[in-house]
């Protein structure tokens, strides 16, 4: 294969490319040969996530190696995915971190793309289960208890909501700047542990729900986004399906874990009374840390 249109493409916030200088970002060789560096061009998006496109002198081969050399200069838990085009067919594509850095691609032939269906699937568990602003939001919605149905409810219209914005951003039909999308989430979880002390009425809580998951939505498209999900023309059905998939494996498990907890609790007589005002005021103290952060402190 003649590698002269072999080019890389990454996503890092300003901070962490600040961090990298321009020749500790990528080692790619094709047979062992190191590809040199022609041209690189750097742009920043309307979310503050800086583009750095490489493109490389031609070398022929038929096994290319890509170590990405960002790691150890980024923060703690960073990813980075990178996908092989040849004439213009994903020959593979790989999620990277500080545990593998690097892999391997076959140039001789034309071959369908290596699923990234697990890697995806593995990253929307991790965005659930770290992402401690999504988990404090769900945790507001049930900690009033209710029935099974009102549970069921607001958890379908909080799915249904986000997969429809997660998909949007992620086909860029719809942007908004994480200067924005940040902010309301955190004034989301205000507003939903508020209505758990002032309003006892929250049998329309899944509308509410699916407002602000629509907003929680966008959160999740970040994820993607800034991972280059879609960028350059590659695949963007596997890694938004996969991940989605992740993400509600996720919700699922925390809810199963949480709502028989609950319910068993709601049976006290202070549940209502004292129990429920004390977890919201918490979460509205969490929500309105997080919304100083985004804002006055970002």
């Amino acid at each position: 294969m003649d590698a002269g249109r072999a080019s890389a493409y990454l996503m890092l916030t300003k901070h962490d490319a600040d961090l990298l200088t321009q020749a500790d970002t990528l080692d790619i060789t094709v047979d062992g040969k190191p590809l040199v560096a022609s041209s690189r061009r750097t742009e920043t998006d309307n979310r503050d996530v800086v583009h750095i496109h490489i493109a490389y002198l031609p070398v022929t081969g038929t096994r290319l190696h890509v170590r990405s050399l960002v790691f150890a200069k980024l923060p703690r838990g960073h990813r980075q995915y990178i996908g092989v085009l040849q004439d213009g067919q994903k020959l593979g594509d790989r999620m990277l971190d500080a545990t593998e850095d690097s892999f391997d691609v076959t140039l001789t032939a034309v071959a369908p793309a290596k699923s990234s269906f697990r890697e995806f699937l593995k990253l929307g568990l991790q965005h659930i289960f770290t992402g401690y602003d999504h988990l404090v939001f769900l945790f507001g919605l049930l900690i009033v208890g209710g029935s099974f149905r009102a549970a069921v409810k607001i958890i379908t219209s909080f799915t249904i909501a986000h997969s429809i914005t997660l998909a949007l951003a992620t086909f860029n039909l719809v942007t908004l700047s994480g200067r924005i999308v940040e902010p309301l989430i955190a004034a989301s979880i205000m507003y939903v542990a508020i209505e758990n002390m002032f309003r006892h009425d929250l049998n329309r809580r899944w509308m509410l729900t699916f407002g602000f998951g629509l907003v929680h939505g966008l959160g999740f498209a970040t994820a993607l986004r800034d991972l280059g999900v879609g960028a350059n023309g590659s695949s963007v059905a596997v890694p938004l399906v996969s991940f989605n998939l992740g993400v509600e494996l996720g919700q699922l498990t925390i809810a199963a874990l949480a709502l028989p907890l609950i319910w068993k609790l709601s049976k006290l007589s202070r549940f209502e009374t004292v129990y429920v005002p004390a977890c919201s005021v918490v979460v509205s103290l969490a929500g309105g840390w997080w919304l100083l952060q985004r804002t006055l402190l970002h």
